[in-house]
């Protein structure tokens, strides 16, 4: 019960503090982007609760689990992405706008914006749905049974949503310094009373799940690259990451903002790996559905309760604070690419807040019917990181540094990345296997950078006025 105990009062003082927040809500700047004045502690902190979710507490301590600290390869994977984009942080910090497909409308067309808005909804609500799952975990776990997965999955789902509609991204950005702080904490401080209950370093090591390559653990190169290279993706062109961006209060915030972030990063993502490799090591033969839930397990049984309910709640503020940033940047879409652009260009600042949170209630309840997809959260985050990174990634990096990409180029590129994704992972269901034995990745980014590049050049060369213009109108504005 202490653990449950732990986790109710945290998430009191998480609403608490939003209610709070939710009444500087001015208009729809407030809301969406944070009034546009974040500094980058904020931002770092911000970026580094909302990166580390339910993919590090149950896909990547899965990976763990089962290959030892092989599995850094899939976070290094991110690790690359955010060191590339701390070169164009500031650039796109100057466009001053509030989505990804912002930027793509401006540099391609209105198709581009409209499938890049698909692409993140469908990703960003897969990568909510396991957040929900993970919580739902969670709950199960610290209730003793009492509340069934399933219930508590909805719980945690209320929570999320209710949670996101108080303030937008005021609330997500200042909490998540708190939650920050909480993160790293929780899983420095439990490390040690872990490597005690382990026996010490040699006696862990001689229990960890066997590996068969020393390098590989237990995967081929295809497989492992099959996880690096989804994640350098979604790094790169995470809608998160350039909505906080957006929301910096410049663009030296902005590019420190990553740099603080970037070290954040590293650290504690080994930290969360090694939970699980030494958990390996305790708590030996789970499962393949149960060897997702290690961080879990050591947090309920393999330290001290008073551990356990620090490391939980750190648990619980990763979960929460990449399910509502993730289920935040498609609200937003929806509203910025959708409604705004196509619907009621001249909605109001009250009508763009009502909209966003009536799209935060639609795009919750997706999220939590989705759940039953995938019911390995390893595959439902790197499919999401796949849809996004192949879809979205090669036009939006073409963006910053190929004038010669198109119109037409871009936005087949994207249809080309999402389209065959989602194909692959319907066939892998229906199979019961990976299709054709290739993950994903593979067929999709070959076939969005192949289309990105081929139509480019069958293209004629793109208009340099408008996108001169743009920049020369926010120059204007800034000054």
């Amino acid at each position: 019960m202490p653990y449950l105990y732990t986790i109710i009062g945290y998430l009191i003082l998480l609403l608490t503090v939003g209610v709070l927040l939710s009444k500087k809500i001015k208009n729809r700047e407030d809301f969406l982007v944070a009034g546009r004045s974040l500094t980058a502690p904020i931002l770092a902190g911000t970026l580094l609760a909302t990166w580390i979710g339910s993919g590090d507490i149950f896909s990547v301590a899965d990976l763990s689990y089962n290959h030892g600290y092989t599995s850094l390869i899939g976070s290094a994977g991110g690790w690359v992405g955010f060191i590339l984009v701390f070169f164009i942080a500031a650039r796109v910090r100057k466009f001053e706008q509030f989505t990804v497909p912002d930027i793509l409308e401006v540099r391609y067309n209105k198709w581009a914006r409209i499938l890049a808005t698909l692409t993140t909804i469908v990703a960003y609500v897969t990568i909510v749905s396991y957040q929900f799952r993970g919580g739902g975990w969670i709950i199960n776990i610290i209730s003793g049974g009492k509340i069934s997965t399933n219930t508590a999955m909805l719980y945690m789902a209320g929570f999320v949503i209710l949670y996101t509609m108080t303030a937008g991204m005021l609330s997500v950005a200042y909490l998540d310094l708190i939650n920050g702080i909480i993160i790293i904490s929780g899983v420095f401080i439990a490390l040690p009373f872990l490597i005690k209950t382990g026996g010490g370093i040699s006696t862990i090591a001689e229990n960890v799940t066997p590996r068969a390559h020393p390098i590989l653990g237990n995967m081929t190169l295809i497989t492992a690259l099959g996880y690096f290279v989804p994640t350098m993706l979604l790094a790169l062109a995470n809608g998160n990451m350039y909505q906080r961006f957006f929301s910096a209060k410049n663009e030296k915030e902005a590019k420190k903002s990553v740099f603080i972030f970037l070290i954040g990063v590293i650290i504690l993502g080994v930290g969360m790996q090694s939970l699980a490799v030494i958990g390996s090591s305790i708590f030996k033969g789970l499962s393949t559905n149960e060897s997702g839930k290690i961080i879990l397990k050591v947090a309920h049984e393999g330290v001290p309760v008073a551990i356990g309910c620090i490391l939980m709640a750190s648990i619980v503020a990763i979960v929460i604070s990449t399910a509502n940033s993730f289920l935040l940047v498609p609200a937003t879409n929806i509203m910025r690419d959708i409604v705004q652009r196509f619907i009621k260009p001249d909605i109001s600042d009250k009508g763009m807040v009502i909209g966003s949170r009536v799209s935060l209630i639609v795009l919750g309840a997706l999220a939590y019917f989705l759940i039953g997809f995938y019911p390995r959260i390893l595959k439902a985050a790197y499919a999401a990181y796949t849809i996004y990174g192949a879809g979205l990634t090669p036009a939006l990096i073409a963006t910053f540094f190929w004038k010669r990409a198109t119109a037409q180029a871009g936005a087949v590129s994207i249809l080309a990345g999402m389209v065959i994704t989602i194909f692959w992972e319907i066939a892998t269901k229906i199979t019961g296997d990976q299709f054709l034995r290739i993950p994903a990745i593979y067929p999709a980014l070959f076939s969005s950078l192949f289309l990105l590049i081929v139509i480019s050049y069958l293209t004629p060369k793109p208009d340099k006025s408008k996108w001169n213009q743009f920049m020369k109108d926010k120059a204007k504005t800034r000054t």
